[in-house]
């Protein structure tokens, strides 16, 4: 895996983790990856693993921005969610499809966006969760985990993209 900060999209089919992973990320001066405040972008197939590897990456770089312990969950949380999402139910485990992931990150915000290949969705047509007649369905809790935890969740692009912000707050229950 490249090193944070590094431009690990330099020649054909380099970059790639096991084909699986690309991220441009301009060359950080100081080494740190959330020093310079570039976007990491990430282009991945339709992988729980490769998914895995770039919430890695994300969250590598929320906590070195000093994101406290409550913000870092919540957008571990979110970005989870949003991963399976896009992988899971956006391009329905399909390999040849990609999801494309951009985070920008700054000691005070994070904001990620997601957008897989798939056909999209109408964000109103999804059940609640909370109602009686959706407690006992497997599905349908992540898009709420998403809205509850960011402060801020916007889907466009027919349902294809979301954009989530997370502000680092003090922690609700610091002593």
């Amino acid at each position: 895996m490249a090193n944070a900060g590094s431009n690990s999209n330099s020649g054909s089919g380099k970059g790639k983790r096991n084909g699986a992973a690309t991220n441009k990320r301009a060359p950080s001066r100081n080494g740190g990856a959330a020093a310079n405040h570039a976007p990491m972008t990430f282009t991945i197939r339709s992988d729980f693993s490769a998914g895995h590897d770039v919430q890695k990456r994300i969250l590598d770089a929320v906590e070195k921005a000093g994101f406290n312990s409550q913000s870092t969950f919540a957008i571990k949380l979110a970005l989870e969610e949003a991963l399976i999402n896009a992988i899971k139910h956006g391009n329905k485990l399909d390999l040849k499809k990609n999801v494309h992931i951009e985070a920008s990150v700054t000691p005070t915000v994070t904001e990620i966006t997601i957008e897989d290949e798939g056909p999209g969705f109408d964000r109103s047509g999804v059940p609640d969760p909370t109602l009686e007649e959706n407690l006992d369905k497997c599905s349908g809790r992540g898009i709420l985990l998403m809205e509850a935890y960011m402060n801020r969740v916007e889907w466009s692009r027919g349902g294809r993209r979301v954009r989530m912000v997370k502000k680092n707050e003090a922690d609700v229950l610091s002593p």
